[in-house]
């Protein structure tokens, strides 16, 4: 069975780096076809796709993120990291990774749009950015 469990503080402070980290067991973020997802919800603006990493370890961020995100994996863990900068109290949500199999490289329009279905999730990590 694969889970997908994410790890990393509650509360951070505006204008730091949120940090966060899943870790996956049940398969291996190395194995094709796959690709490795942050996403976040917020009340009142549904779900945001913020991005990817793939197998080969190339990346892919959603237009509102290309310039503050970053995703990174560490394989010996069988981990990816999102690192969201300058965070505001608008980044203020829930964060789920999530896997989505694919034999195609996905559109990132799709994946914006919500075209994309993700076969597993993690139950979801709630952040707060305040001081």
């Amino acid at each position: 069975q694969v889970k997908l469990q994410e790890s990393g503080p509650g509360l951070v402070n505006p204008s730091q780096t949120l940090s966060l980290t899943c870790t996956v067991s049940g398969a291996s973020i190395t194995a094709a076809h796959y690709y490795w997802n942050w996403l976040r919800e917020i009340p009142g603006k549904g779900v945001e796709w913020i991005g990817y990493i793939t197998l080969n370890d190339k990346t892919r961020y959603g237009s509102s993120f290309y310039s503050r995100a970053s995703i990174s994996r560490d394989t010996s863990k069988n981990q990816f990291t999102l690192n969201l900068a300058s965070v505001t109290p608008e980044d203020t949500a829930t964060y789920y990774c999530t896997r989505l199999n694919s034999p195609d490289i996905p559109e990132t329009y799709g994946l914006q749009s919500g075209r994309y279905e993700f076969d597993f999730w993690s139950r979801g990590i709630q952040v707060t950015v305040s001081s």
